[in-house]
């Protein structure tokens, strides 16, 4: 049967209206997420931006203070949901470069720092189990339920990689989470070559606990350890096996804004900034105190604060622990929803346990002017014009440029940046 040409032509456009109506019912139903920063700065004196950050300090005070572009761009969908049970895929993709020039290679084939790297990929199931109903199964590569101090970036839990658990599991006084997840090391002193080490963490977590009201408490555990091959084993690789114990207070209603006040306690391979294990055989013995105080208050209507304050005490047996100390405050005057005006003083104390080293410090101030999505600490995308002033203990400072010469003790930059997360 032979169709005319208006014939055909109305098939043809109903067909592509089918197809374009499944694509666009397909892209509604993908989330899009992710954040980025990216900027220019200049260092007083000459030269490109430099970062201020004490040497041998986990962390830093971010505002006016960051040297890279950095982004992570993830997309996620719920694959299937019927009945009270969902299939949900998200996965992210994270890039950084040096933002020194237009094009900027993200092959991670040479030494600038310019990389990408797969950070999500995994699979989270609802409600397929029918006695927890809210309870989560998943599995896969992903970032797992991460704690961290916005003001200075720094990650004081955080197990992320590629893994497994079950979450959410409804106790009544609690939610029960497990989980098993890897990041694999490798052992410079295995006899032939640089083997890899599979350090796996076994994270068990009780969250919502009520306290008082506004208040809950999250009690964590983590048991780190390295499984090791026939040939590991017998070459006397012996893997430092560590614990974590962590405690969380998280207050609202706290003078219109929360306060976070966490505890932790690690052993041997398990000590980190993030309570992953590391490396075995470089894994020296020893403990780890941190506690933790930090959060958001509301000063006034047009003022908040975003503070932080943090003590680290590393003791290991082979004399090279520290004692790290920090503390930092984040004051914005909102001229508008849309314009603020934010000073950032940070503080970093580096005290090491072996006496003949000096101790180290640094101070930053930061003023920044800001154009924000809105007001709020957190409210993005910001743009930002920014001076920033840091004072250090000569030349133990760690510089993320070459415009800060060994044996200054003191830098200024300015700058344009932009931050955004959705």
């Amino acid at each position: 049967m032979r169709l005319s040409h208006h014939t055909s032509f109305r098939l043809s456009m109903a067909a592509a209206a089918m197809v374009l109506g499944t694509t666009a019912a397909q892209a509604a139903d993908v989330d899009f997420h992710g954040y980025a920063r990216s900027g220019i700065g200049s260092t007083s004196g000459g030269g490109d931006q430099a970062c201020f950050q004490a040497a041998g300090a986990p962390a830093k005070y971010r505002l006016g203070n960051e040297c890279e572009t950095y982004a992570e761009l993830g997309l996620g969908s719920t694959l299937y949901e019927e009945d009270g049970k969902s299939f949900y895929f998200d996965s992210l993709v994270a890039y950084v470069n040096e933002q020194a020039n237009d094009f900027e290679s993200l092959d991670g084939a040479s030494d600038d720092g310019n990389t990408i790297a797969l950070r999500q990929l995994n699979v989270q199931a609802k409600g397929v189990i029918e006695s927890l109903p809210e309870a989560t199964l998943w599995a896969g590569k992903r970032f797992y339920q991460r704690h961290d101090i916005h003001m200075n970036d720094f990650y004081y839990w955080d197990l992320s990689g590629p893994g497994g658990g079950i979450e959410n599991v409804d106790l009544g006084f609690a939610k029960l989470s497990l989980a098993w997840l890897r990041n694999t090391s490798t052992d410079s002193e295995f006899p032939d070559a640089s083997q890899n080490l599979a350090n796996n963490t076994f994270d068990v977590r009780l969250a919502g606990i009520a306290t008082n009201p506004g208040g809950s408490l999250e009690i964590g555990y983590d048991y780190g350890a390295a499984t090791l091959t026939e040939a590991q084993d017998r070459a006397g690789i012996d893997p430092e096996k560590g614990h974590m114990l962590t405690l969380e207070h998280t207050q609202g209603d706290w003078f219109g804004g929360f306060n976070k006040l966490v505890f932790q306690y690690a052993t041997d391979g398990i000590i980190g900034s993030a309570g992953r294990p590391t490396t075995a055989s470089a894994t020296p013995e020893g403990s780890m105190v941190r506690v933790i105080d930090h959060g958001l208050v509301e000063l006034s209507p047009n003022v908040d604060m975003l503070y932080a304050a943090i003590y680290e005490d590393r003791d290991l047996d082979n004399g090279q622990g520290q004692t790290w100390m920090s503390s930092g405050i984040r004051p914005t005057y909102y001229w508008s929803d849309t314009q603020s005006t934010a000073l950032e003083l940070g503080y970093d104390r580096i005290d090491p346990q072996q006496g003949d080293l000096d101790t180290v410090d640094l101070t930053k101030l930061t003023l920044a002017q800001q154009w924000s999505a809105g007001r709020g600490a957190f409210a993005r995308p910001v743009l930002r014009a920014f001076a920033t002033y840091a004072n250090w203990d000569g030349d133990v400072y760690n510089a993320a440029s070459e415009s800060i010469d060994m044996g200054e003790d003191d830098g200024v930059t300015v700058g344009l940046q932009v931050e955004a997360w959705w």
